[in-house]
């Protein structure tokens, strides 16, 4: 009697189990909106590299990484030249959005300049779309540029910007992952020669897309975007995000 008592209540408990597992594997979009600090670039900009494609590589396959970031987009130009809206009609519950704009929303004698106000209602717009459709926002502050003062401090090129990110997160009890200063720190305790490592500074014909040489103290190498990749990473794991369960784990030796 009691087997025939316990049997059904095992099937619930599997039944319970399984739907949990499945649920478990469900797969989730991570989209990235934002510049091209974080975008995906063409092979003719190479060795340029945005800190989102590397990022794709952080998670098991549960996990679809689409980057919609470009280069020289605003807040403001992202959603006018309807980069925005394809985004937001797919995006599902489940699903995960990192905002990171600013290089081009901050400068006013650029096409892409957006008023503080506006910065600030169009990153509330990200976020307010987003949750309507049960998706998780995570604010990010814009990238540091390599810029040091002659006393080999490095001075902080987004302070304002930053700081309404900043804001938005605190108000709209979003999750903020502020690259801005942890960027800023790596960059001082590499140094104004170091520092050089992680951006797009090239000598004369030492690269072939490049043959004039380049230096960029904005625009990332393949190394400074696995840094700022890796920056990001850390918080999410630091901030128990959820995304934390997906990340690829190391395979144990026997």
């Amino acid at each position: 009697m009691k087997l025939k008592i316990a049997l059904p209540f095992l099937c619930l408990c599997c039944m319970g189990l399984m739907s949990f597992l499945v649920r478990e594997r469900e797969k989730i979009t991570v989209y990235l909106i934002g510049d091209s600090t974080m975008s995906i670039k063409e092979t003719r900009h190479y060795p340029e590299t945005g800190w989102g494609m590397p990022f794709v590589y952080f998670f098991d396959n549960s996990v679809k990484v689409e980057n919609h970031a470009k280069n020289g987009r605003s807040t403001r130009t992202f959603i006018e030249e309807k980069l925005w809206q394809p985004v937001t009609s797919s995006m599902k519950a489940g699903d995960y959005l990192f905002i990171q704009f600013g290089h081009n929303d901050e400068v006013s004698n650029k096409k892409s300049y957006t008023t503080e106000a506006d910065y600030v209602a169009n990153l509330e717009r990200f976020v307010s779309e987003a949750r309507k459709k049960k998706v998780t926002p995570i604010l990010i502050t814009p990238a540091a540029r390599r810029k040091f003062l002659p006393d080999g401090k490095l001075e902080s090129t987004h302070e304002v910007y930053s700081n309404l990110v900043r804001s938005v997160a605190q108000k709209q009890k979003v999750a903020l992952i502020d690259l801005d200063r942890k960027s800023q720190e790596l960059l001082q305790k590499l140094g104004p020669e170091a520092s050089k490592m992680l951006f797009v500074h090239l000598q004369p014909e030492e690269h072939p897309n490049y043959p004039q040489g380049k230096v960029d103290d904005t625009h990332f190498n393949e190394l400074g975007a696995r840094e700022m990749a890796q920056i990001v990473l850390a918080e999410i794991k630091a901030q128990k995000l959820g995304l934390t369960e997906r990340i690829v784990k190391p395979e144990v030796k026997q």
